[in-house]
């Protein structure tokens, strides 16, 4: 009579080879893993890069929020509603127009980095809706107490706390719109 079944030895010879591929997909897959956590503590040794900056479409009158500086400001400080983005670097950019009291207007194309709390103004505004770009194209540390210190405002009121970006763009129009800071958040709590 034939026995249809696999021998005993031949089961095993089985076995044994699918052991092994099972034992060295595990390794592989340890090591793959090893790579990967060391990988992510290499990214914070790497140096922080910037993202290509986009200029957004002139600002629009109805798309202006104004924000309170200071009692000594010499300007009316608002913020284009639809420009305000946080990029994948880190960096709140936004277009700022400051008015004077004489009526004269200067439109920017700025960034804020929390993290570093620096400052960066990307572009000038033009009459025509185009933008020219700024020849001081660095990354600056933002001062505190001066009559118009709308960087420091924007940042410590609006954008950031403890050198982190404190939500997504939608909260911080919500602050503001209803002019609630950082700080007012804090208070209530």
């Amino acid at each position: 009579m034939s026995n249809s079944f696999p021998s005993l030895s031949c089961l095993a010879a089985r076995l044994s080879r699918t052991l092994l591929a099972a034992s060295l997909l595990f390794a592989s897959h340890a090591v793959f893993a090893q790579t990967n956590f060391e990988e992510d503590f290499d990214d914070e040794n790497k140096p922080w890069e910037e993202i290509a900056v986009q200029m957004p479409p002139a600002p629009k009158q109805e798309d202006l929020i104004e924000f309170y500086v200071s009692p000594t400001a010499t300007q009316k400080f608002q913020l284009d509603a639809k420009s305000l983005s946080i990029g994948s670097d880190g960096v709140i950019r936004y277009t700022l127009v400051a008015t004077s009291t004489s009526g004269a207007k200067n439109i920017s194309y700025e960034g804020i980095r929390c993290e570093t709390f620096e400052r960066k103004l990307y572009a000038f505004g033009r009459d025509d809706g185009s933008w020219g770009r700024s020849r001081r194209d660095q990354w600056e540390g933002i001062v505190r107490g001066r009559a118009n210190n709308q960087h420091a405002i924007l940042s410590r009121d609006y954008f950031c706390s403890n050198l982190m970006i404190m939500g997504p763009e939608k909260n911080i129009l919500q602050r503001l719109r209803s002019k609630q800071t950082l700080t007012d958040n804090l208070l209530r709590e």
